[in-house]
């Protein structure tokens, strides 16, 4: 199967290309936000194959995966065929709903011709998706390997655009957790996090631009992850934490209290009581090791590569049938 996808989210289309089709990944000369093209920070394999514009239209194309609204109007005008009516599409919505929730109306709820695919039940059930035909893919993940030692009594955080999000990312949560940890802060354009908390070196340090093999071997020599995140969907770099093998930390809001079972770490809603979590992992590196094997046991089982590969194969033998 030939699928026409953009890459928009690195880490999941990371996972996503590594099914048995040829996936056809928009490239554009500034590789902007519509022709990023191959990831440079991933491994890619070669199925995930670069195609510019002007050739899209003389590409076989069986399925469009859309991921945001003005992809509907660009693969029209890009491989002259309407997704849904032309040529077969899904919508894959990555996000929580903004604005009015929980009544926030989804940009594809007017249609019956598009499936939504949503990547966790929280966004399922807080958005409203209208006539639209809904189903929930859950994550997979390439799994890194467990390669946890936790010998440094610092915590890791991965984050991206920290001072630009602020709240949804729990930016301002994180001095109190620094003074119960030290935090190592990785992810896009964190270098003014410091600057902009007003701490720094001892207990908030920042590393940019790394790849995900760099990072992960990185964050595996912490002691603890950290997931302050209010309002975003279920983040992978958590998911990769767990299968590193690292406890986590983690605010108790949209899937996290699905995808982190109890004995994995200290999930809640009260940011001391996450802060308390911290000072013992760092006290008590037997039961972080401890907790972290179990939260790579359980992020095998349910956000494994072969599971969601399998899942979406059925949703593409569904909307082409």
């Amino acid at each position: 199967m030939r699928i026409l996808i953009w890459h928009v989210h690195g880490s999941w289309t990371t996972s996503f290309v590594q099914g048995e089709h040829d996936y056809l990944i928009p490239v554009t000369p500034d590789r902007g936000p519509d022709g990023l093209g191959r990831a440079a920070s991933w491994e890619w394999p070669a199925s995930a194959q670069e195609v510019t514009p002007a050739d899209l239209a003389e590409e076989p194309v069986d399925v469009v995966v859309l991921q945001r609204p003005h992809e509907l109007e660009l693969a029209a005008r890009w491989l002259g065929r309407r997704p849904g009516r032309d040529v077969p599409a899904v919508y894959v919505e990555h996000n929580t709903p903004r604005g009015d929730v929980p009544g926030t109306r989804h940009p594809l709820a007017t249609r019956d011709d598009v499936p939504l695919v949503h990547v966790t039940h929280f966004n399922a059930l807080f958005w409203d998706c209208g006539r639209a035909p809904t189903t929930v893919v859950e994550h997979g993940v390439v799994d890194p390997g467990y390669r946890y030692t936790g010998v440094l009594e610092r915590a890791a955080v991965v984050v991206n655009e920290p001072v630009r999000r602020g709240r949804v990312t729990g930016t301002d949560l994180l001095p109190r957790l620094a003074a119960a940890a030290p935090l190592d802060v990785y992810g896009m354009r964190v270098a003014g996090l410091p600057a902009y908390l007003g701490i720094g070196d001892p207990h908030l340090r920042v590393h940019e631009d790394l790849n995900q093999e760099a990072m992960h071997a990185q964050i595996a020599h912490r002691r603890a992850y950290v997931h302050p995140v209010r309002w975003t969907s279920l983040g992978l770099s958590l998911l990769e934490a767990m299968l590193l093998g690292l406890p986590v930390v983690a605010l108790a809001t949209t899937e996290v209290v699905e995808a982190v079972p109890r004995e994995a770490g200290v999930v809640s809603t009260r940011v001391d009581a996450l802060a308390e979590g911290l000072r013992r992992y760092l006290r008590d590196p037997a039961w972080a090791a401890s907790a972290g094997k179990q939260g790579r046991t359980a992020a095998l089982s349910r956000y494994s590569l072969s599971r969601f590969l399998a899942d979406w194969d059925r949703v593409f033998a569904e909307v082409t049938r």
